[in-house]
């Protein structure tokens, strides 16, 4: 199912977030789960990395945990950079420490989308974003996208007129 999110929710979602999990964080420069957290990290937020193949390992100088649960302190949103089957899974486990960790909002990355997992997710009460990317959102919405040429008119499709 396609969703559709207001500005004004997103941009009220990104302002209430101090510290991120992201589920499938890699510690491979080139992986787009990688620059997100680099940029999010620049940005202001704490982004703990979960990843069961790299636990206890170091990826932008935060430690990698196996799981959800094994994240010592709270945090308020869980980044799922993982595939839509995978989506469910980690939503349960966020579902199910939602409460002790503080987690809010569950939000999916770009081509995830899992209708079964947003359903329980909203029922649980936690808000949910589907087939979106904080760190695309965060500088759409602080107009830092014309730092490379977009909506700036140095970069364009079209013909320059002589």
């Amino acid at each position: 199912m396609t969703e559709t999110y207001s500005n004004t929710d997103l941009l009220r979602i990104l302002r209430s977030v101090n510290t991120i999990a992201m589920v499938g964080a890699s510690a491979k420069w080139q992986r787009p789960s990688f620059f997100a957290m680099k940029y999010l990290q620049q940005k202001g937020y704490r982004v703990i990395p979960v990843n069961p193949g790299l636990a206890g390992q170091e990826i932008l100088g935060e430690t990698v945990y196996g799981a959800l649960s094994d994240v010592p302190g709270p945090f308020e949103m869980v980044d799922v950079f993982r595939n839509s089957e995978a989506a469910l899974g980690v939503t349960q486990e966020a579902v199910a420490l939602a409460e002790e960790k503080g987690i809010r909002i569950v939000w999916m990355q770009l081509g995830v989308v899992n209708d079964e997992a947003a359903t329980l997710a909203r029922a649980a009460g936690l808000e949910v974003v589907m087939d979106r990317c904080p760190k695309i959102e965060f500088g759409r919405l602080n107009a830092e996208l014309s730092w490379g040429g977009f909506d700036s008119e140095v970069i364009s499709a079209r013909r320059r007129r002589v």
